[in-house]
């Protein structure tokens, strides 16, 4: 990003002192990228609803599939189908990823993989991804996957096993467009629905005591 402001600034300048449109051209082609960067990497705060037992949205972004499926295998979490709820970001969504619960990170595990769109329901599995599995102060486990798309070729996580992490805190980013699944635990169901938009750190996608 500071490259592109860089090459703002001396195609601008060049193209003026040199009178040449092509430079001049160039510079406000990077102008309008850097524009793009600072609006796509914007990292608004949130605020987490007060009330604890509740599992809010790790991304912005749209509800693709609700549906009941293994946890990610490299989590060892075991085989038990568990609600998994799919969030697609589009390039205009923040993609500053947040912990859907308080607790403390188990484990984390990159796993390489194909940068398929990552709306499709195979994603999931196919696509390179980050999985990172949280521990609540009951002993159950919360999962959340950072899945790059077709575009992103960047997960950024910043948070390893021991960490402790609260509701709506920031542990990470998927750069330019990408997917981000969260696995509730066992008997826990959605709030949720497919076509609904998520607001990270503050949607509540279920209710996990009671």
């Amino acid at each position: 990003m500071l490259a592109s402001g860089a090459a703002t600034a001396l195609g601008r300048y060049l193209g003026r002192r040199l009178n040449c449109p092509v430079l001049r051209g160039a510079g406000t082609a990077s102008g309008l990228f850097f524009a793009f960067c600072l609006y796509f990497f914007r990292d608004p705060q949130r605020t987490p609803p007060p009330r604890e037992g509740l599992a809010v949205a790790p991304a912005d972004g749209r509800v693709v599939s609700v549906e009941k499926v293994a946890p990610p295998v490299e989590l060892a979490m075991g085989d038990t189908p568990v609600w998994r709820i799919a969030t697609f970001l589009s390039v205009l969504d923040v993609h500053v990823n947040r912990s859907p619960v308080a607790g403390s990170v188990a484990r984390v595990a990159y796993h390489p993989g194909k940068f398929l769109n990552a709306s499709l329901d195979k994603a999931s599995t196919e696509n390179e991804r980050n999985a990172i599995s949280i521990v609540l102060p009951d002993g159950r486990m919360v999962a959340v996957v950072q899945i790059a798309g077709l575009i992103a070729r960047r997960i950024v996580c910043s948070v390893k096993p021991g960490d402790a992490l609260e509701a709506g805190e920031r542990f990470g980013l998927i750069r330019f467009g990408s997917r981000t699944d969260l696995y509730l635990p066992p008997g826990v169901t959605p709030l949720v629905s497919a076509g609904q938009t998520m607001i990270g750190g503050e949607t509540v996608m279920a209710q996990l005591d009671g």
